[in-house]
């Protein structure tokens, strides 16, 4: 099909980005995982890779830098409709929960509440599991590997896959927040604690934060005592460099040097100004612009280092399709430079 496509026309609806590729013949291969269980705030993100996947098909593929890169082969796994049906049943019981967290944990109801964070700890911990065997068995078949999700829980099983093969591995996460608390609301797997999660894992050699800008004592604590495993760059700090006559360029470079040879990048979207995600499930003021965010991730690919996997969470579908749109042009300039550091573009 790839030799009769014609990328002047009308994508083809239902597939990736309209592109003619399936799982079989696609070099790279999009994980969907449809979840949203522990969000502590706006609920939606399991609804993001469907939407993301309608909305993929509208984008055209020129870029200034890179021609003909729909010719890579990118295509989506099937979404999991068993995952997404119990998220939505367990969604429903941790709402229960939290409402009872925050009205003060009434005594009465506590065994009952106890079960519930019990459930949902068992059935997220079989996500996890279930995330790992699904990269590792795309891996075994010579695919790169994205995870789309969801809520930022949904790839802890991806960065598992990718650190077995990739001792020393780097995460480049780009985030309003740190997420790096410790079972948040009593939610082992938490959205809020993936990379707090990430981190046990002996195999990842360091963690690099860009945008954060929403976070607790804990979280700061645990970066200043982490020796240099963890670094953030708070977006606090880039603006106020910036103001002062930073070139953006230079702040890329500093962040680039933090990162070793083989990077993972985490990429939730409310990292950007939320003028370009309203929709996501906890907005922060401030953040960054589509194009910086590239920039960042083409200065890493142009500096030799190689992106062995990435996940793009937090997309949660609107009324207009806005935040799906923005979504989807993440995801796609993210594989085209997932590829080019891999000599595939």
């Amino acid at each position: 099909m790839a030799t009769d496509f014609n990328p002047n026309n009308v994508g083809i609806k239902g597939t990736l980005f309209g592109l003619p590729y399936s799982t079989d013949d696609a070099k790279v291969v999009v994980i969907p995982v449809p979840w949203d269980v522990t969000v502590s705030y706006g609920a939606g993100t399991s609804d993001g890779p469907e939407a993301v996947l309608e909305a993929s098909s509208q984008l055209d593929y020129e870029q200034p830098d890179l021609s003909e890169a729909w010719k890579l082969g990118v295509a989506m796994a099937d979404i999991p409709e068993v995952w997404y049906s119990l998220g939505k049943e367990l969604r429903a019981k941790s709402e229960q929960y939290i409402q009872w967290l925050e009205e003060g944990s009434n005594p009465v109801l506590a065994k009952e509440m106890d079960a519930i964070l019990e459930e949902v700890n068992e059935e997220c911990a079989q996500l996890m599991k279930y995330v790992e065997q699904e990269c590792d068995y795309w891996q075994e078949q010579g695919k790169l590997t994205v995870l789309l999700g969801g809520d930022h829980s949904t790839p802890l099983g991806h960065i598992r896959s990718l650190t077995k093969k990739h001792k020393g591995l780097g995460i480049l996460q780009i985030d309003a927040h740190a997420d790096l608390r410790t079972a948040y609301e009593g939610f082992e797997f938490s959205h809020a604690s993936i990379m707090y999660n990430a981190l046990k894992d002996e195999n990842l050699g360091k963690l690099v934060q860009v945008g954060i800008r929403d976070y607790c004592q804990e979280e700061a604590d645990l970066v200043k005592g982490s020796k240099g495993r963890v670094v953030s760059f708070y977006d606090q700090v880039i603006k106020e460099e910036q103001y002062a006559g930073v070139t953006w360029d230079a702040i890329c470079e500093k962040i680039i040097a933090e990162l070793p040879e083989k990077v993972y990048i985490s990429f939730d979207i409310d990292g950007l100004d939320p003028k370009l995600c309203p929709n996501t499930g906890t907005p922060v003021p401030g953040g960054f612009e589509f194009e910086q965010v590239m920039y960042l991730f083409k200065k890493l690919v142009q500096s030799g280092k190689t992106i062995v996997g990435a996940d793009l969470n937090e997309v949660s579908p609107s009324d207009d399709e806005w935040d799906a749109n923005v979504g989807a042009r993440v995801l796609y300039r993210l594989i085209n430079l997932m590829a080019m550091s891999q000599g595939l573009l």
